[in-house]
């Protein structure tokens, strides 16, 4: 949890002092094409960000912390009873919690690169954001979820 948290100060960092950089009012929402669609004024928008940067990634991060107060039966893993047997118990939530923050910083950066984004096209007039880097960004990160599944699924289906 220590390295999502260190991740999301920085982000957050960045991500307030990039934002001062732009307009009072902020192309905020694009359509097809990279064309501003939809405006917000330039604090909303940065609270909006700040929060979605910190709370999803948490979120995520902090999911494996609910397993201590769920019943085992509402705990869909792989093998869950042998996992979540006593014996393995506490090492089974560090390795959730440690593939939940590794999800949470993937989210965390994915997130970013998409304010970077709008910031970069809030500097051009009109505002027109950069589809080729989202379009790389989104595939990057999807790609970093499937390895993640992966890995999880891969790790748990043992016995």
């Amino acid at each position: 949890m220590r390295t999502l948290v260190v991740v999301l100060l920085f982000v957050v960092g960045l991500a307030l002092a990039s934002g001062a950089s732009l307009p009072p009012v902020v192309a905020s929402h694009f359509a097809t094409g990279g064309v501003a669609d939809g405006f917000m004024p330039r604090g909303e928008y940065l609270l909006l960000t700040v929060a979605v940067l910190v709370v999803a990634p948490l979120l995520i991060g902090s999911l494996a912390s609910l397993i201590n107060i769920l019943p085992v039966r509402f705990v869909n893993l792989p093998n869950r009873d042998y996992w979540l047997a006593p014996e393995r118990r506490a090492d089974t939530l560090d390795t959730l919690r440690k593939h939940g923050n590794r999800l949470g910083i993937m989210l965390a950066l994915y997130l970013f690169l998409i304010h970077g984004l709008v910031v970069l096209a809030n500097t051009q007039e009109p505002p027109r954001l950069s589809e080729t880097p989202l379009f790389i960004g989104t595939v990057v990160f999807l790609a970093g979820v499937v390895v993640w599944v992966w890995r999880f699924v891969a790790y748990f289906r043992r016995t």
